[in-house]
């Protein structure tokens, strides 16, 4: 995809429904990357909308576990899964409050990691 060609990448109405969500939070800022929308905790992404999906950053250690819930996927680029991060798709995604509690996830674990060296 080239420039300017990104308009469909991600789900502008799951977008709104992020931004309305993290609209009371202070250090949340967004960007486009990956392919999608992404949110970001300090340096860290923690969660953002990839297609019609909810990328949320897990973590190594919970990735296992938190495959095993319904409408979860591994996040995959370019054939390869990516370590830390699931998808969660539209099913799984009916209720803002389904939706916080994914949020809510992607920000503590982003919360714990180290700031990124210059």
């Amino acid at each position: 995809m080239g420039e300017g060609q990104s308009n469909m990448a991600f789900d502008e109405a799951l977008a709104a429904r992020l931004r309305r969500i993290l609209a009371a939070r202070t250090g949340i800022t967004e960007r486009k990357m990956m392919g999608g929308l992404c949110f970001m905790v300090g340096e860290h992404m923690c969660c953002g909308v990839l297609g019609s999906a909810l990328m949320v950053r897990v973590g190594r250690d919970a990735q296992g576990e938190v495959l095993r819930i319904p409408h979860v996927r591994k996040m995959e680029m370019s054939g390869r899964q990516v370590s830390g991060f699931i998808l969660v798709d539209a099913a799984g995604l009916r209720s803002d409050a389904a939706i916080s509690k994914w949020i809510e996830r992607g920000i503590a674990f982003a919360s714990t990691l180290a700031p990124k060296r210059r």
